[in-house]
Formats: structure tokens, C-alpha cells, sequence
């Protein structure tokens, strides 16, 4: 069973990172986008920036930016793989695993599969 306040925290920040590429390519300037997207959930830029670190989204916030999200009720307490947005660090070793693969032996890929298995 996923940690529903783990859950939720990535789905909201899937979503500020879904309005800031929306934000940005529509010609908006990087800067108080933090604030637009707390003001668009209706919730203060502080309690924006708490959400963002550590502080758990109870059900009735969950209701709320759901509601101001365009969402389900409920959405937020689902996983999304769709929403899982890989940073540039994840995806240089996207790169490098992908590269080292193609230029494997056989006995390197079982090798690897066991590695990223955790059983190496």
C-alpha cells in the first residue's frame, strides 16, 4: 500500500511542475510562478512552500486542489506514472545504463539486472 502523504505530495508537485511548463512556454517569466500556483490552489505561498517539503496535504487541502486542479475527487491519493517527470540527473543515467546495455555481454546484462534488482 503507496504512503498516501508521500502520494499525494508527488502528485501536487507533478502538478506545479505541469503549470510551470505551461507558465514558461507561454512566455511567462520564471519568476512568482511559486506564488501564481499556491494562488491558483487558493492557498498562501507559505503554505505552498510547506507542502513542497515536509508538510502532509490532509483530505479537505487533497479536496481543494483537486478541485482548483481540474481533478477527480480522489485524484490525488492515486499514483500516476504518466505524471513522473525525470530530472536531468535521471535521465543522464538513463543515457549511461542504456549505452553501457547496448555494449554488454551477456553475462554484463545479468550482471547489471541483478545490480539493479538489489541482489548483486
Amino acid at each position: 500500500m503507496p504512503n498516501i502523504t508521500v502520494t499525494r505530495r508527488l502528485n501536487t508537485v507533478a502538478l506545479y511542475q505541469e503549470f510551470l511548463q505551461r507558465s514558461i512556454a507561454a512566455g511567462q517569466a520564471p519568476k512568482g510562478l511559486d506564488q501564481g500556483f499556491a494562488a491558483g490552489l487558493e492557498v498562501s505561498p507559505s503554505m505552498w512552500s510547506q507542502i513542497k517539503s515536509a508538510r502532509p496535504i490532509g483530505d479537505k487541502l487533497a479536496r481543494q486542489i483537486e478541485q482548483h486542479a481540474g481533478k477527480p475527487a480522489g485524484w490525488l491519493d492515486e499514483e500516476h506514472e504518466e505524471l513522473q517527470v525525470a530530472d536531468a540527473a535521471e535521465e543522464r543515467m538513463l543515457k549511461a545504463a542504456r549505452s553501457y546495455w547496448r555494449c554488454a555481454n551477456a553475462a554484463d546484462k545479468r550482471a547489471l539486472m541483478r545490480l539493479l534488482r538489489g541482489s548483486a
